[in-house]
């Protein structure tokens, strides 16, 4: 498997979704949705349908082919026929690492 370098990473998680189940409008912003229904739900959470379905694992690959992050296609009705799985897995889990990375200090933050 290849390194994902941070700024690709930092790319995947500003890469915009198209409608999905959570109105997310980024994959940043769907990760967080994730994130949230677990703690939400607690014990209660659905890996296979965390919100309402179990397709949830294509809306992000669908928006990183859509990017051209990752090979795929659509079949006639628009929706993803193929995708490579294991980039697409690959890429998210290196966006999931890139949220752990603080933001840089911003000039007015660091002069305080």
């Amino acid at each position: 498997m290849t390194t994902i370098d941070q700024a690709t990473a930092r790319k995947v998680l500003d890469t915009p979704m198209q409608d999905n189940d959570t109105d997310a409008a980024t994959i940043r912003d769907y990760l967080v949705e994730l994130l949230a229904a677990v703690w939400s739900e607690g014990e209660g959470f659905s890996g296979k349908r965390p919100f309402g379905n179990s397709g949830w694992d294509f809306e992000l690959s669908e928006a990183l082919v859509r990017a051209g992050l990752v090979d795929g296609a659509f079949d006639g009705d628009g929706y993803l026929a193929r995708v490579n799985g294991e980039k697409a897995r690959a890429l998210i889990a290196a966006a999931i690492q890139e949220l752990r990375v603080q933001p840089a200090a911003t000039a007015g933050e660091a002069a305080e």
